[in-house]
């Protein structure tokens, strides 16, 4: 039994997906499945925390680790995963009540849709890469479409589907070039042959092109973001705030992998090492679009889409400058997607509790002058917001200022890709502010229903935590980079 040790967060995720499956079938009271939910969640974060912060890893068998890692890497991206998908229950045990939809299966699809995204964090097999990304897809595809009366919901998740799709089978074709390139699914095989120079030069790289393209999809790296604004916005809240967190974190983790674990060696690899400047000039691209387009949006939900993309880009940043800055430019990208775990809950979850009685706030005049008559609501709200635009001292300060330090350690051109990022975040103080404009310093509109904020225990737990962790990362970040350290050792010794 210890041997599974290592793998228990998933194992437990498993098992209370099964267990909430028969509760509902068998009973129609579902008013405490949002608790359940979350605190399994919770619970397989503790247990991967108490294995990272003790360093007390149990050896899997080789049947598992063939195919996924058991290391401090896939336990940190564990704990992101489920304490975001937890955070996210929670608010969908507000919201979902509020507008009269709640059923059993929305948690069930959550905690599978985590469970799948954990497996693709822990993934070292194109294979189980593939198994990984679809169980997680799959998932977000119906979470997406879970509000089926609404129409701009199924718009949103036939895109998604759509395009996943394609984006899938791209990441597909590129495992099987791979294959047929290097005679080997395991990302260390993989590795061997590659720096071996045994490898076929020009499917390697047509196969490197395709997994990048099928996992920035994923990632909603431009251009490949096209159904993120779409998809946020037609989604249930909570439904967006789990994907904004959950799943991009699971994309990077396995960008992490793929990249850093298979090609990351620059002195072996040579021509391979070709990815870096293809990773620098997305994130360019993905911090500049991101944030011009969220500049013209009137709707706060799709603002926060077009942020999710700009901070995309942020962390590619960061995976930019592994080359160079090796171990110190992994943590950083680990620290900065905790950060913005917590961060884009407070700012999405801020976002259910200023709407009511079945509407939602979703635009700027929704909020207006919600922050006088309502302070302690619009609170939360202010810091979210603050934090992701990476003032201090909150957790998006210290996210962006080590992942922009590891640019300026790499040296050479990063150095001005560091600079474009701190002008693209400059750009985002603009949307990010005005949120708190409206909240404090305009009036609603004369036909304009004034905000009242919900009354839910769940959501202001959800609030609580996440603000507090907001706070804690940004006031004592140290603790947390050390257990990023820690993690990205697994990945660069």
């Amino acid at each position: 039994m210890s041997a599974l040790m290592g793998l228990s967060p998933l194992l437990l995720l498993v098992a209370a997906g099964l267990a909430i499956m028969l509760v509902d079938a068998f009973t129609s009271e579902r008013s405490e499945l949002a608790l359940v939910t979350a605190a399994s969640l919770f619970v397989g974060a503790a247990l991967a925390g108490a294995m990272l912060a003790g360093g007390d890893i149990a050896p899997a068998p080789d049947v598992v680790t063939r195919y996924l890692a058991v290391d401090e890497l896939g336990l940190f991206f564990d704990i992101v995963i489920c304490v975001g998908a937890g955070l996210s229950a929670l608010l969908a045990g507000g919201y979902l009540r509020e507008h009269g939809f709640e059923r059993g299966e929305f948690y069930v699809l959550i905690i599978f849709t985590a469970f799948g995204a954990m497996v693709l964090a822990r993934a070292v097999d194109l294979l189980s890469i593939f198994l990984g990304l679809e169980t997680m897809s799959l998932g977000a595809y119906a979470l997406v479409a879970y509000r089926r009366t609404s129409a701009r919901a199924v718009e949103g998740a036939v895109k998604y589907f759509l395009l996943g799709s394609f984006a899938a089978a791209i990441l597909l074709f590129g495992s099987a070039l791979l294959y047929g390139a290097t005679g080997h699914t395991d990302l260390a095989g993989i590795r061997e042959v590659v720096a071996a120079g045994e490898a076929d030069a020009t499917l390697t790289i047509l196969a490197l092109v395709m997994l990048i393209a099928g996992l920035a999809f994923k990632v909603g790296a431009v251009p490949f973001h096209m159904w993120v604004p779409d998809a946020y916005e037609g989604a249930a809240t909570p439904v967006t705030t789990f994907m904004s967190v959950g799943v991009k974190a699971a994309a990077v983790a396995v960008l992490l992998r793929v990249l850093v674990g298979a090609f990351g060696d620059p002195v072996s690899m040579g021509l391979y090492t070709g990815w870096t400047p293809v990773i620098m000039l997305m994130a360019i691209v993905t911090m500049v679009y991101g944030n011009l387009a969220a500049l013209a949006q009137t709707s706060v939900k799709r603002m926060l889409a077009y942020s999710s993309i700009a901070h995309a880009g942020y962390i590619l940043v960061g995976l930019a400058a592994v080359h160079e800055a090796g171990s110190f430019a992994v943590s950083s990208v680990l620290y900065y997607i905790a950060a913005y775990t917590v961060s884009n809950v407070l700012a999405f979850g801020s976002l259910i509790l200023m709407g009511s009685k079945g509407k939602e706030a979703v635009s700027y005049d929704d909020l207006a002058g919600a922050g006088r008559r309502h302070p302690m609501a619009a609170f939360p709200f202010v810091i979210g917001v603050l934090s992701l635009l990476g003032m201090p001292p909150t957790a998006g300060f210290f996210g962006k200022y080590y992942v922009f330090s590891a640019a300026v350690s790499a040296g050479g051109p990063m150095i001005w890709v560091a600079v474009i990022g701190v002008l693209a975040s400059a750009v985002g103080a603009y949307y990010y502010l005005k949120v708190i404009v409206y909240l404090f310093m305009r009036e609603p509109e004369e036909d304009q229903p004034i905000a009242v904020p919900m009354q839910s225990i769940y959501v202001t737990v959800a609030l609580v935590l996440a603000g507090y962790y907001v706070l804690k990362m940004g006031i004592t970040p140290s603790r947390y980079l050390d257990w990023a350290a820690s993690a990205a050792s697994s990945l660069i010794g």
